[in-house]
């Protein structure tokens, strides 16, 4: 039976046997069984994780003629502030105009949970239909109705009835998964299982056979291009670029897409992904119910990732001496804009910490560039990461390898112990290593170019001013400290790591 005939999809511990705990070096974890790190995914101390609910709502509030309806806490739904402004920029830039992120919150208290939160539910999803209009109605599930028991597919299915738009209920109740990238399933999966059946169309009295022949021509040549919430409009516009010098169509999905095109995803030759840490669970799906192939392998970062993405689409479509030609030229372009910052990355290294895909293949371009990588922290680990560690290990070095999703003071440890000289975090997570005076730099941002070949460049071109002036955070250390006792720094980075059968 497919994941898809259930209410909600199970959590990534158990389908990929994912896990959030390890410590040791790169040529540890590499070669090892697929599946668990041989931890328990337990540490006898933690000090932060995140909540799913966090990325599902990243992609969810980029959908246009849409109500996010969160039913939970209203503090649940704070980080859709701060969001805002990439779904006002992104839209801006695919659409021309901007736009708000609509979301509501049935703001359950102290007597709902007693009580139930169902007809409140209900209420709201009949209130946010009358006063916006939307195609779509997302009702999002948080953590408290996932305590009290609220049947939300129920009030969905009951309600749908008396409203315009389509209920679609997106289980994120957060305490059911530890693997926060568990999200991107839950809003597949709500896709999947309403939004991609295509509407009725009314045939011409006529039908053109000519106008058949072109439509089934421009689907053997489209490609479903996957796009993340981590990555900004200029990314898309590279991949297009590449994607379009082989000859083929673009169809970009999930982020930005519009609810009632989205049945299009369908109507591919193929489907690309850009990193099989968000696509896994869809690409399957329309492999299974829709019959659309999918290639799942490397994510479009760096000189050798790039050429390899490119080479595995190429393939398929029999266009290997076009892809061919088209990688030689890019690389060798690439390759002289380099030479100018690569005697400034000699020999510095590098800290990276990240979602698991993104971490690893920037650790892969930045040694490209000829920075030495000193550590890797991942936030998740899981079978797909298992060729992006032989890459790594083929490098010739050995440096530490930490599965953490966040936990700061493991992190503090190991910046000591590897000071590096450089670090690549996520916008919020550059804090530690800012206040012991080390450069830093985001790993992403969607408003920058990350991905293929201009974001190699681009890249190097930040990484190089970076260096060129850290005094911003030295200057920083200088009133800043970090919590923890200098008798933390002297202890081993993972011995809150439990290990399975033993301490």
């Amino acid at each position: 039976m497919s994941y898809f005939e259930h209410r909600e999809p199970p959590k990534r511990e158990d389908r990929l046997k994912a896990c959030i705990a390890y410590g040791g070096t790169i040529c540890g974890i590499a070669g090892r069984t697929k599946g668990c790190c041989l931890n328990d995914g337990e540490r006898a101390f933690a000090q932060g994780s995140i909540c799913l609910l966090l990325p599902a709502l990243a992609i969810m509030n980029t959908f246009p003629d849409s109500v996010v309806l969160l039913h939970g806490a209203i503090g649940c739904g704070s980080c859709a502030h701060s969001q805002n402004a990439n779904v006002r920029s992104g839209s801006k830039q695919r659409s021309g105009q901007v736009r708000d992120a609509v979301w509501l919150s049935t703001a359950l208290n102290e007597t709902d949970v007693i009580n139930g939160g169902e007809a409140k539910l209900e209420e709201a999803i009949r209130e946010a239909d009358r006063r916006y209009r939307p195609a779509v109605i997302l009702v999002v599930a948080s953590c408290v109705p996932g305590i009290i028991g609220d049947d939300v597919d129920g009030v969905a299915e009951r309600v749908q009835p008396l409203v315009s738009a389509r209920v679609l209920p997106v289980h994120c109740e957060g305490f059911k998964t530890k693997i926060w990238a568990t999200a991107y399933d839950a809003v597949y999966h709500a896709v999947g299982r309403r939004l991609l059946e295509e509407p009725e169309e009314y045939l011409p009295v006529i039908p053109d056979e000519l106008d058949d022949l072109r439509e089934d021509f421009i689907r053997s040549r489209t490609v479903n291009l996957m796009n993340v919430s981590s990555m900004g409009r200029v990314d898309e516009l590279e991949l297009t670029r590449l994607l379009r010098a082989l000859e083929l169509e673009v169809n970009i999905f999930p982020v930005f897409a519009d609810p009632e095109e989205m049945y299009r995803i369908t109507q591919a030759a193929l489907s690309v992904s850009t990193c099989p840490t968000h696509d896994d669970y869809l690409l399957k799906h329309l492999e299974e119910k829709y019959g659309i192939p999918y290639i799942i392998g490397h994510m479009p970062i760096g000189i050798e990732n790039t050429g390899a993405w490119l080479r595995d689409v190429a393939s398929f479509f029999h266009r290997e001496e076009q892809a061919e030609k088209l990688i030689s030229q890019e690389e060798r372009e690439l390759e002289s804009a380099l030479e100018e910052f690569k005697p400034v990355f000699a020999g510095k290294k590098v800290f990276i910490n990240a979602g698991e895909f993104r971490a690893l293949a920037t650790a892969k371009l930045l040694a490209e560039l000829g920075f030495e990588v000193a550590a890797i922290r991942s936030f998740h680990h899981d079978e797909f990461a298992e060729p992006e560690y032989e890459k790594l290990t083929a490098l010739g070095a050995d440096f530490q390898f930490n599965v953490a999703n966040a936990q700061p003071f493991e992190e503090a440890n190991l910046l000591q112990r590897t000071e590096p000289d450089l670090f690549l975090g996520h916008w919020c997570g550059n804090a530690t290593a800012a206040k012991l005076g080390i450069p830093t730099h985001v790993i992403y941002n969607t408003g920058l170019s990350y991905i293929g070949y201009q974001g190699a460049y681009e890249i190097a071109r930040r990484l190089y001013r970076q260096l060129k002036n850290p005094a911003f955070n030295k200057n920083i250390s200088k009133y800043l400290r970090l919590p923890y006792k200098r008798s933390w720094y002297q202890s081993d980075p993972y011995k809150y790591i439990k290990a399975r059968g033993g301490a």
